[in-house]
């Protein structure tokens, strides 16, 4: 079966394509019950999959030149809901019993997932095609008050540059 071409794509499947690439950023990372707080060098490497239906989010963080925490994601559209989705799972261990929910508004593209804990919001600022940055927050279980986890900006960089992966 041959894979759809990126033209033929919905306008929502097209914009996931931002996030294809390899990229390097630098993050702050605040104290929480998972972290302590400080800085961290980290790599993604995005591909799209299934002629651009899906994009598959490879991400690795290194404090300290040890690897910290991964992840591997899933962002999709889900045509039905009109909400883009992203399924993560990640060196923690705990799987997902529903994706991360959002929508684009203009350059950015924010999204939702609760869970037992709490609720989690990630946020992608697209600065240029070149460039963005990610914000993510956490707010638990039964407060009312988003708690920063992890800001970062991440510029593109060659594929080849990214190792192991």
């Amino acid at each position: 079966m041959n894979a759809a071409p990126f033209s033929s794509l919905s306008a929502d499947h097209q914009r996931l394509q931002a996030l294809v690439g390899a990229w390097r950023g630098e993050e702050e990372i605040s104290g929480t019950q998972w972290a302590d707080p400080g800085t961290a060098a980290s790599e993604v490497l995005a591909e799209a999959q299934f002629g651009g239906l899906f994009v598959v989010q490879r991400y690795r963080q290194r404090r300290d030149g040890t690897v910290s925490f991964g992840s591997h994601n899933v962002f999709g559209f889900d045509q039905q809901n009109s909400l883009v989705t992203m399924h993560q799972f990640d060196s923690m261990g705990l799987v997902p019993a529903s994706p991360a929910t959002g929508a684009w508004n203009g350059s950015e593209l924010v999204l939702d997932r609760l869970s037992p804990r709490g609720a989690a919001r990630v946020t992608y600022i697209f600065d240029d095609a070149d460039t963005y940055l990610m914000r993510l927050h956490f707010k638990p279980a039964g407060s009312d008050s988003w708690q920063d986890m992890v800001s970062g900006v991440y510029r593109r960089v060659s594929p080849s540059s990214i190792n192991g992966f």
